[in-house]
């Protein structure tokens, strides 16, 4: 045999298995490969988004329901995920590993809640610190672990935002430079505001009424507020919530509204989060 042959001869036998798999006599040929067929979960993660940036309500709970009935609130953001079902508030680290949610070791408020509410952290705990899968479709997430499905739906469609004017607003949390914290003394003295159409404030700060005014930029954000209270005394741990209150609303602040949640941060960064009632 020539070199020519030789090197010939290889390259005929691959030409000849090569038609024999694309034949049309082939009964596999016009079968998808075991390798092209994927989960209903992955299919629908495959674009790459996830749950990142974006803050979720559930709707629908199959299994142990939640005590108190929730609903479940999570919010993904800077890599970390937070979490509320009814009483404390907890967040930790989150990565999304394939199409299994993994979350850290999670630091929670320390509110004591009535029950069922109180039973709703364990709920939420278990929940997240069980590796569940995870499934993105739209607008709609999927989690599930062992014998329990929660779905749930983006807070923009599930709960568009609210108007920042002629919405009753409370304070459910202080903003400090450390940190957001929240306490049973804000939630029971619950301060309010409520900025009327003509840019009129009323509300209270846990303790005394307030009342003024709110220059709104025509954006929503900046607001400038100018402010004045009644003078009643109250219980130290109230005073301080006031304190709080009055020192947030004291000159210009931005605002941000998410659903029904409202976020003020002065120049300074402290401030109030806020939810509509």
């Amino acid at each position: 045999m020539s070199a020519y042959s030789a090197r010939l001869a290889p390259l005929l036998l691959l030409a000849a298995f090569g038609v024999v798999g694309c034949s049309d006599n082939d009964p596999d040929a016009a079968t998808p490969s075991s390798t092209s067929t994927t989960s209903a979960a992955s299919t629908a993660n495959t674009a790459g988004a996830t749950p990142m940036g974006h803050t979720y309500i559930s709707t629908m709970v199959q299994g142990t329901p939640i005590p108190g009935d929730g609903p479940l609130t999570l919010t993904f953001a800077d890599n970390r995920v937070s979490g509320y079902a009814g009483c404390n508030t907890a967040s930790g680290s989150v990565t999304f590993d394939g199409d299994v949610l993994r979350v850290g070791d999670l630091a929670s408020t320390l509110i004591g809640c009535p029950e069922p509410q109180a039973d709703a952290d364990q709920w939420m705990n278990t929940l997240l610190t069980a590796a569940p899968t995870w499934r993105l479709e739209g607008t709609t997430l999927t989690l599930r672990a062992k014998d329990q499905t929660v779905t749930l739906v983006d807070r923009k469609v599930a709960s568009p935002d609210k108007p920042l004017k002629g919405t009753d607003w409370v304070v459910t949390e202080i903003i400090t430079q450390d940190a957001r914290t929240t306490s049973r003394t804000l939630a029971e003295a619950r301060p309010t505001l409520l900025i009327a159409e003509d840019g009129t404030v009323s509300g209270t700060t846990g303790c005394n009424r307030m009342t003024g005014s709110a220059d709104v930029a025509p954006s929503g954000s900046p607001i400038t507020f100018q402010l004045a209270t009644t003078r009643m005394a109250c219980p130290p741990e109230v005073m301080e919530v006031e304190s709080a209150v009055l020192s947030a609303l004291d000159g210009t602040t931005t605002a941000n509204i998410d659903a029904d949640t409202l976020t003020l941060r002065n120049p300074n960064n402290t401030g109030l989060v806020l939810h509509a009632t």
